[in-house]
């Protein structure tokens, strides 16, 4: 992978809220994130700030085992906006990356595309305009971001490769992705370029790192995050649902909040990247 320079992202910890189950006190943690980018977001509570942009960019982590016209405003037209932005499973971090956005882009369009109606109405009520997944598409986004899990296709590289096509170039195409492809579980250091499992080990791993290829050759970025989490989801919460468990209770488990993961998207969205990987953590790794 080429060389990128970079920039140091600190952020605010955030509370898990769980302190009632004595679990560890994650919301102390000032969790520290290398990106390529950053911006400063005025209205919320995390704080982005700027170091030298001359080092590369490394990020460290550690090893783990139709919505209806009225409420469409200028949507309706047909006419797509420079700013405006498609999010291919608008779920938690998809909404989470619609705000942070409008934040940046007041006037933009938000769009939303899920496998379902279900929850429709509540795109419609948060700004999203949805649409459903096989619906042909009439248009295309300058920004694109594809945050839907493996879990509900058949063919997620598929998947990705129908959502490249609905971006039109201009601005970022972005896939957010998993820390899972990296070949380390000895709880030593990985970074963004670390060996990852080679294709025909794991059939986990290689839809993943299919989708990515789709999204590399696309011009695309993907970001490989690590284990998601906010106060009520999350590593915490289902570890502290298992209780005692037959595995090592030294192995550690990178995290990264949920408003994190959002703000790292947005960053990398707003530079118009092409065809990089990036890894996104807290680095502040806990043990299980």
């Amino acid at each position: 992978m080429d060389t990128i320079t970079g920039c140091c992202l600190t952020l605010r910890p955030r509370s898990l809220g769980i302190a009632d189950h004595h679990s560890p006190q994650l919301s102390t943690a000032k969790r520290t994130v290398s990106l390529l980018s950053l911006y400063k977001n005025q209205k919320s509570k995390t704080k982005l700030t700027l170091s030298s942009m001359a080092a590369p960019l490394q990020v460290s982590a550690f090893s783990t085992i139709g919505a209806r016209n009225e409420d469409l405003g200028t949507a309706s037209s047909g006419l797509v906006g420079e700013n405006d932005l498609l999010i291919v499973g608008p779920g938690v971090l998809g909404r989470l990356v619609a705000d942070k956005w409008r934040q940046e882009h007041p006037g933009c369009q938000v769009y939303g595309q899920t496998v379902t109606t279900d929850h429709h109405d509540e795109l419609i009520k948060m700004g999203i305009n949805p649409s459903l997944k096989g619906t042909k598409a009439t248009q295309q986004y300058p920004y694109v971001i594809f945050c839907a899990p493996p879990s509900r296709t058949s063919d997620y590289p598929g998947d990705v490769r129908e959502a490249a096509l609905s971006w039109n170039g201009d601005g970022s195409f972005v896939f957010t992705s998993s820390s899972a492809p990296y070949d380390c579980f000895d709880n030593g250091q990985c970074d963004e370029d670390s060996p990852i499992v080679p294709i025909g080990r794991s059939p986990r791993t290689d839809v993943l790192l299919k989708a990515e290829k789709v999204v590399l050759e696309s011009g695309g970025c993907a970001i490989r995050l690590a284990g998601l989490y906010k106060a009520d989801r999350g590593a915490h919460a289902y570890w502290l649902e298992k209780g005692t468990v037959e595995v090592r209770p030294d192995h550690i488990l990178n995290l990264i909040h949920y408003e994190d993961a959002a703000s790292l998207t947005v960053a990398i969205l707003k530079k118009k990247l092409r065809s990089r990987i990036f890894l996104g953590c807290d680095n502040h790794p806990l043990s299980r």
